[in-house]
């Protein structure tokens, strides 16, 4: 059993001024598996100084000395892959079909900033003045635990590639993994107070953050309730607010799709990272006349799909991260049969066969209308509502009755069509006939999905603050 007793600032693993141990869980076991020490508000604010003072130096670094450090960090997660992997599969349960994406993701992020970096202008023209990009300063990271390395270095790739410090704080239930990116980042031999990296819970480590009047950026990615709270904190010190939160995504099935070829990928969409994404495309819209057919070709995929142990390189579905997060996904689906709607597969309980571990059946509900609860909230778990339409137009009214608005999918044979209808969804990203990730494209999300964007120039831009001079020629 691992017991993690540092955190990092300034440059150093310290012990945490905070004293509460947390427990650590194997969620395909249920068994303690490791234990950490949390930060508190005062570890917070240590890392938040630190930040400011390397702040200074930091922010007047050039562009190639900045893409030199991102391609060092590169190099360094890269060198601990292998190990960041084993802790993705046994502290989230990832399966290992997942878990080496996942792995390889945390280092990728590092390289794309770097690209995107080589090519930015930080300096340009409008009219008679010069204008610069200048960095916000010292970034508080809030990030959460269903891509847990991934969203530590993304996040921290965009703030430094800008010339800002960083605060991070983890989640606490991803403690064995950020120690292992934490390890691998100091390796990258980074200036002391660059990057500050304090696990503790978001009442107090993450409150301190976004309260701090030396904090002058937020990024968090995570619920919309939490999504709220910080962005009312931090309008009390006007920080600039990057918020990547829930999801309800719509599923397009355009009339004439070929369901040999887009069960399997709506099936993926709706049940990636084991349902716990919040871009999983959890409502499947499909037309009324074709609605049995599609039903039936889901029952099969869905049989072919397996939740259970994630050292299994058939399972696709893994254990959900906590025991409350298991119950809220069995609460859903009994609230599902409550409403009415009706189970062509999985609910309630665990898969056959499997008597520990905190794992979900795969689960679809048709007769869904758009309503319903399990069609209106965000479940974070494997289940999906197929909801019938009748034209087109219904089907895009459908896609947009929503609070949220992070992504998309439009499945169809005739490319113009689809990009028609993805013309008219409000959201984030649309995927049109594909599941694929585009590092360069921006990611957020419309209405209560977020605010701001991340990746590529966009994610750049989100770090940085324009300011211009003029009477200069």
């Amino acid at each position: 059993m691992q017991t993690i007793d540092r955190i990092y600032i300034n440059g150093a693993f310290v012990t945490p001024h905070g004293e509460e141990m947390f427990d650590l869980f194997n969620p395909a076991t249920e068994s303690v598996i490791g234990r950490v020490r949390l930060a508190d508000a005062k570890d917070a604010r240590d890392a938040i100084a630190a930040a400011k003072r390397a702040f200074a130096s930091f922010s007047r670094t050039g562009k190639r000395e900045r893409i030199d450090m991102l391609k060092r960090m590169h190099a360094a997660i890269v060198a601990k892959e292998d190990e960041l992997y084993e802790a993705i599969v046994d502290e989230y349960g990832a399966p290992v079909s997942r878990g080496r994406w996942m792995a390889q993701h945390a280092s990728s992020v590092l390289l794309e900033a770097a690209k995107v970096l080589e090519g930015y202008e930080f300096t340009r023209r409008a009219g008679t003045a010069e204008v610069t990009m200048e960095p916000l300063g010292v970034a508080g990271l809030i990030t959460p635990w269903n891509s847990n390395a991934g969203f530590i270095c993304g996040k921290l790739a965009a703030a430094l590639a800008a010339g800002c410090t960083a605060v991070i704080k983890p989640s606490e239930m991803s403690a064995i993994q950020t120690r292992i990116v934490t390890q691998a980042l100091h390796a990258a031999d980074l200036p002391p107070g660059v990057f500050n990296i304090v696990t503790g819970r978001g009442e107090t480590v993450g409150a301190q953050i976004s309260s701090h009047p030396d904090v002058a950026k937020l990024s968090f990615t995570g619920s919309t309730a939490v999504g709220k709270t910080i962005l009312r904190t931090g309008a009390d010190t006007l920080k600039r607010v990057t918020l990547e939160l829930g999801g309800k995504s719509p599923v397009v099935v355009l009339d004439d799709a070929d369901f040999d070829q887009i069960v399997p990928l709506a099936i993926q969409a709706g049940f990636m990272n084991s349902g716990q994404a919040c871009i999983a495309g959890t409502r499947i819209l499909v037309p009324q006349q074709r609605l049995a057919e599609f039903e039936a070709r889901v029952r099969d995929e869905v049989a072919r799909t397996q939740s259970g142990d994630p050292r299994d390189p058939r399972t696709t579905i893994g254990p959900m991260v906590s025991q409350k997060q298991w119950e809220r996904v069995q609460r859903y689906i009994r609230i599902g049969i409550d409403e009415g709607a009706r189970l062509i597969a999985g609910g309630e309980g665990r898969p056959d066969g499997l008597d520990a571990g905190w794992f979900v059946r795969p689960t679809v509900f048709t007769d869904v209308t758009n309503d319903m609860t399990i069609a209106r909230e965000e479940i974070f778990g494997p289940v999906l509502s197929i909801i019938a339409y009748r034209d087109t137009e219904e089907a895009i009214a459908i896609a947009n009755d929503t609070n949220y608005g992070l992504q998309a999918y439009v499945f169809s044979q005739d490319a113009k069509r689809a990009r028609d209808v993805a013309s008219r969804i409000v959201a984030g990203r649309v995927l049109v006939n594909t599941l694929a990730h585009e590092p360069a494209a921006p990611f957020g999300g419309f209405r209560q999905s977020g605010i701001g964007r991340e990746y590529g120039t966009f994610g750049l831009e989100a770090f940085l603050e324009p300011k211009a001079v003029l009477g200069v020629l």
